[in-house]
């Protein structure tokens, strides 16, 4: 007979937020049902058809970044409310391996058991992750505490809680899904070219106001818009917003451009255009010039505009000549 402190003891270790930890591995025999990989590519998850003696072995995907849990959930046949406390649901973490389907005998630590409750169906919500802000409700529960990817693979177990089970529940069948639970983040992969005349000069770069030690490393973002800005003293300054959506990466690709100043110019057709009394031979491309006052002049049959232009470090200029037609209506 387990007397009362030590069933609250037993209890305590099996739902303590470190109960992964504080629970020593237990050798078991079990009939695995099949295994279920959590996947980000399948964010609807897989099931699996079991009986009340079967196993399935639920496995985390490599990328698990987006994370923060995993979500089970057990489908019961109606005809088993006929036989309630029957039957028990037990996880384990640590696996000392991941057996393939059919029989196996293997080590793992027990982190959670109950009698099935009295539902159709029961979800359960395993957080892998610190600061998950998952919490139990009517609809679900969290029956361990935080389950670290490293304890991966974990299993889940029906298994008698009574002798003499009838044989209506043994050929009972119940459906176990399983499928991540996403946070609210994504991440944004940066990636930075030198300009070719301006290779490997400083410069630095903040996401929402905050510097960015290593820019080429993903980063993980709360979805939403963002804003990235390069300051440089041998760059152009960049400032520009982009958006995070959940679960994926945002590739964001940045050519730094140097301080020298671009002027645009836009005219008719048959415009000779000069800068500085210089003929501009092709009208379509922007030149480059240095800082200061300049003058820029359209010419067009015997008709000419001059304009002065005053031109800054680090500005693109565009000067377009505008041919208006003015109509008046005399009395």
């Amino acid at each position: 007979m387990i007397r009362p402190w030590r069933a609250f003891l037993y209890l305590f270790l099996l739902t303590h937020p470190g109960g992964v930890e504080l629970l020593r591995a237990e050798p078991l025999h079990i009939s695995n049902a099949g295994n279920i990989l959590v996947s980000q590519d399948n964010p609807g998850g897989d099931s699996i058809s079991l009986s009340y003696t079967d196993s399935v072995v639920i496995t985390l995907d490599r990328e698990i970044r987006f994370f923060k849990g995993i979500e089970l959930e057990l489908i019961v046949p109606q005809a088993y409310m006929a036989h309630r406390g029957s039957l028990a649901l037990a996880l384990y973490a640590n696996l000392d391996r991941a057996p393939e389907a059919g029989t196996a005998n293997l080590d793992a630590q027990q982190i959670s058991m109950e009698p099935i409750p009295n539902k159709i169906q029961i979800i359960y919500q395993i957080p892998i992750r610190s600061n998950h802000g998952m919490r139990a409700s009517p609809y679900s529960s969290l029956p361990t505490g935080i389950v670290p990817p490293e304890s991966f693979p974990i299993l889940f177990r029906i298994l008698p809680a009574i002798k003499d089970l009838g044989e209506e529940v043994e050929t009972m069948p119940f459906r176990l899904s399983a499928k991540p639970i996403f946070s609210d983040e994504g991440a944004v992969r940066i990636a930075i070219r030198n300009p070719e005349q301006l290779p490997r000069r400083p410069f630095t770069v903040l996401v929402d106001d905050e510097v960015v030690e290593r820019p080429r490393e993903i980063r993980l973002l709360k979805e939403g818009e963002h804003q990235l800005v390069i300051i440089s003293d041998d760059y152009r300054n960049e400032n520009r917003r982009f958006l995070v959506e959940r679960g994926k990466i945002l590739d964001l690709s940045i050519t730094l451009q140097d301080t020298t100043p671009l002027v645009y110019f836009e005219a008719p057709d048959k415009t000779l255009i000069f800068f500085d009394n210089e003929a501009v031979d092709n009208g379509r491309q922007p030149i480059t010039t240095e800082p200061g006052l300049h003058e820029v002049r359209f010419q067009m049959s015997d008709y000419s505009v001059v304009k002065p232009i005053t031109i800054q470090r680090g500005k693109t200029y565009r000067v377009a000549l505008a041919v208006d037609v003015s109509i008046s209506e005399g009395d």
